[in-house]
């Protein structure tokens, strides 16, 4: 059984073994202001999704995750679909993500909808990356 909730703070262990990129603070800020989301099968956590605001008024995902053995199942689907009605009840119109150009994400987004609205590339030596691909929809 597939079940979609806010993260809480009892997800903290699971939440950092799948996501080293953010500073428990933010983590913290994340649960209170419930802009992170845990995808459970059959009450165990298999997926995330947490997201900002761009520009302060658009949600923008910012991580979608979903366990290896359960990708290509409809699972990241399903929560990228309760983050868009969820955005949408709350009165936003809009919504952004962003994947690297060699990641194959852009395609899952695509399918969902979301069109390619732009990129930069970061080529500061400590930071350099492929281009990062920006893509938008509306709701």
């Amino acid at each position: 059984m597939v079940k979609i909730r806010y993260a809480e703070y009892s997800d903290k262990e699971y939440w950092f073994s799948v996501d080293q990129h953010m500073p428990e603070s933010e983590f913290e800020y994340k649960v209170q202001t419930k802009r992170a989301y845990i995808l459970c099968l059959n009450d165990k956590p298999t997926g995330l999704l947490r997201y900002n605001l761009f520009w302060d008024n658009t949600p923008f995902c910012t991580l979608l995750f979903i366990e290896e053995e359960y990708q290509r199942k409809g699972y990241g689907k399903q929560l990228m679909e309760y983050w868009e009605q969820d955005m949408k009840r709350q009165g936003y119109g809009m919504l952004l993500t962003s994947t690297q150009v060699d990641e194959t994400a852009q395609h899952f987004y695509r399918k969902l909808g979301y069109k390619d609205c732009g990129g930069f590339v970061i080529d500061i030596p400590a930071y350099a990356q492929p281009m990062e691909l920006f893509l938008i929809k509306e709701i």
